[in-house]
């Protein structure tokens, strides 16, 4: 009898951990359709819903070893119910880049360029040039911009190939191969980061493509600091580093509510078909993300393949977007990891104007 209780309480436990397994998880899956002012803790299971799918997964396998059927429905309906998630960052197939370049459209791309590393020779400016040359970009949108690039500035050099530009605030330009008829510079309260539009003639068809960084995380930062402290021989308490890297990482997110919100409204206020693009420092399925894309199309799930994420280093995370309105319809989605610059990953996609 002894041996039965056991059995029966790890059992129970074991039915105890798939249930706040599943209920956490499909509270994190809807996590992003509620504003994070208020709702912080519940908006923070959107960003570790890829642990939660994994947690799932070894429950889903733990029950079928265990042969029971029933309920391993629990976790394999959960898993089943984050598949559009996961296709946010991670989709079948293979790309047929050769042939998207046969098509006709304009190619966009987005990059974090990171100050060029504060570069003083102009040489990334160059080599980053020299990739969009040979990915054949139209319309180029770059996020922590320096146009000082040694002793030239790259709105000088770059304009062989794009003749067009349109600088935003300081950290912030467009390029364009096509006529820009107008521009606008968004400014956030409260924060360095920005947005900007351009309003871009592309043989006729007026599109209006946003360049946007929004407010960043801090943690980086945090950490940074409190390596620093570290080699100072300084005591930083778990409690106090983990307080801080929630508080920087919550704070960070309501200064990005608001952004996004700015520039939806931007967004419908339109005349014409709109693409936005730029670093958005937030995940998939997340409040801001949900914000950002509105009725618009997300360019991977339309006609991306593979793994994607934009951020570099131990946080492989999808962080950098294209969207664009339905008018328009997307050839080819793709990041180009070769690209080592930045702490990012350029993002290209090739758009039909319809």
């Amino acid at each position: 009898m002894g041996k039965l209780a056991v059995y029966r309480y790890i059992a129970l436990m074991f039915l105890v951990v798939q249930l706040v397994l599943s209920a956490f998880t499909f509270t994190g899956l809807f996590g992003g359709d509620v504003s994070p002012i208020g709702h912080s803790a519940r908006a923070m299971l959107v960003y570790i819903l890829p642990v939660l799918i994994a947690a799932n997964l070894l429950m889903l396998f733990y029950w079928l070893v265990r042969r029971k059927w029933l309920l391993s429905l629990l976790p394999l309906v959960t898993i089943v119910c984050c598949l559009p998630y996961l296709g946010t960052f991670l989709r079948p197939g293979t790309l047929d880049k050769s042939a998207a370049d046969r098509q006709r459209g304009i190619k966009v791309a987005t990059y974090n360029v990171a100050m060029f590393n504060r570069e003083t020779s102009g040489f990334m400016a160059q080599d980053i040039l020299a990739q969009m040359r040979r990915q054949k970009v139209d319309v180029c949108c770059l996020q922590e911009y320096n146009d000082v690039s040694g002793d030239k500035r790259n709105t000088d050099s770059w304009r062989e190939y794009f003749p067009h530009f349109k600088i935003g605030r300081d950290d912030m330009i467009i390029y364009s191969r096509y006529p820009i008829t107008g521009s606008k510079t968004i400014l956030f309260e409260d924060t360095n980061n920005s947005a900007m539009w351009a309003d871009i003639d592309v043989n006729g068809e007026v599109v209006r493509v946003f360049n946007v960084h929004l407010q960043t995380t801090g943690i980086s930062r945090t950490m940074r600091q409190a390596a620093k402290l570290a080699r100072q021989q300084i005591d930083i308490g778990n409690s106090r580093l983990m307080e801080a890297i929630f508080g920087n990482y919550t704070l960070g997110l309501y200064f990005r509510t608001g952004q996004a919100a700015t520039i939806a409204n931007e967004k419908r206020e339109s005349p014409y078909p709109c693409i936005i693009c730029g670093d958005f420092n937030d995940v998939p399925y997340s409040y801001v993300y949900n914000t950002m894309l509105g009725n618009m199309v997300d360019g991977f799930t339309e006609c991306g393949a593979g793994w994607m994420y934009t951020f570099r280093g131990l946080k492989a995370v999808r962080i950098d977007y294209i969207f664009h309105d339905a008018s328009l319809k997307g050839l080819i989605y793709y990041q180009d990891t070769d690209v080592t610059y930045s702490d990012h990953f350029p993002v290209f996609m090739k758009l039909a104007i319809q």
